[in-house]
């Protein structure tokens, strides 16, 4: 059998003139690169959300919509931001470069422009998005064995999803900015990481833990930092692992931090943590009513657990419904379980 041959890489090039469009793939498709043509913006993003390519060489001057404008929008999309955007433009102004830049491009080309350098740019490029592409692969898997570890519980369904919800809907309405968000998402799904490391005795235990399996227990948040510690994406998402068992008092764990010293974020994926806990049900309980719920999460702050405030907060978004929208009591959305990206 012979050897499968590696996909061609895919070239989009945005420009209202044919000739230019020709010129570029005489250059680029004896190089093995798959040129694919659009003759104007419109024409462009119609063909990135049929199938984003791999690098786009997008003209600034087309009539309609112009580069910039194009390039704005691929930026401002989470499923089309990293695709590399090239920008080709006559215009050699300062200012039409910083317009560039301002729009989001990787990299500029200036008409005309030599074989040589365009290779080389569009090599660049593709290069730095493989690496983009390998990171969002390492992401996945690790988001895929945090799935794992929930699905050791049967009972435990759809709670990773769920918590990446309700916590990017309490972050978002205490005015978290994008990248906070981003970590509130991942972490739903990332912080019990951990616990892939515990054995299914101690984790799957119904009855109470001895002293030394308890141990064993409490050393899953470290376990979980240390596996996603290599990933510098995940940097904001780590204070949650190793810290949303924590307790406002102090007497959490592994480090014992007391009020604010507990990261923010932390302190929401514990509080809908529990919350989720909860409203569910389990082989040891049913599920409880949202009153009840309420009660308890107020008597875990008045034991000094929980930060009262944020408890508070927490429970007036509820109440708003805001966060429940397509979202049925103790169900998972019918959502993509990709945990690179919070929900829109």
């Amino acid at each position: 059998m012979e050897p499968e041959l590696p996909p061609r890489l895919r070239i989009l090039v945005v420009d209202d003139q044919e000739v230019n469009i020709m010129l570029v793939e005489a250059i680029l498709a004896p190089q093995g690169y798959q040129v694919i043509p659009a003759s104007d913006a419109e024409r462009g993003l119609e063909l990135v959300a049929a199938g984003p390519p791999d690098l786009i060489l997008l003209d600034v001057m087309m009539p309609g919509m112009d580069g910039y404008e194009a390039c704005a929008k691929l930026k401002e999309d989470e499923r089309t931001r990293l695709i590399p955007v090239i920008m080709l433009t006559s215009l050699s102004d300062l200012e039409d470069r910083v317009r560039g830049i301002e729009a989001g491009a990787d990299d500029f080309l200036s008409k005309p422009f030599h074989q040589a350098e365009l290779s080389a740019r569009v090599r660049s490029l593709l290069k730095l998005k493989q690496f983009t592409d390998e990171l969002e692969h390492a992401e996945d898997v690790l988001c895929t064995l945090g799935l794992s570890v929930e699905a050791k519980d049967p009972y435990t369904e759809g709670h990773c999803e769920r918590l990446s919800l309700y916590s990017v809907a309490l972050g978002r309405s205490l005015g978290l900015g994008p990248e906070q968000l981003k970590a509130l998402h991942r972490g739903g799904y990332l912080h019990d990481l951990g616990k892939i490391a515990i054995p299914e005795s101690i984790l799957n235990k119904r009855a109470g833990l001895t002293g030394g399996e308890w141990q064993v227990m409490r050393e899953h948040p470290v376990i979980g930092e240390r596996i996603c510690m290599p990933l510098k994406s995940l940097k904001l998402v780590l204070p949650i692992i190793r810290h949303h068992h924590e307790r406002w008092d102090g007497s959490g764990y592994p480090d014992g931090l007391k009020g604010q010293e507990i990261p923010f974020t932390a302190r929401i994926i514990q509080i809908v943590d529990i919350y989720d806990a909860l409203i569910t049900s389990r082989p040891y309980k049913p599920s409880l009513e949202t009153v009840q719920v309420f009660s308890i999460l107020r008597e875990e702050s008045e034991k000094g657990w929980r930060d009262p405030e944020l408890v508070e907060q927490f429970i007036s978004l509820l109440r708003s419904g805001e966060p429940l929208v397509g979202l049925e009591k103790g169900k998972p959305s019918r959502m993509s379980n990709r945990a690179s990206s919070p929900p829109p």
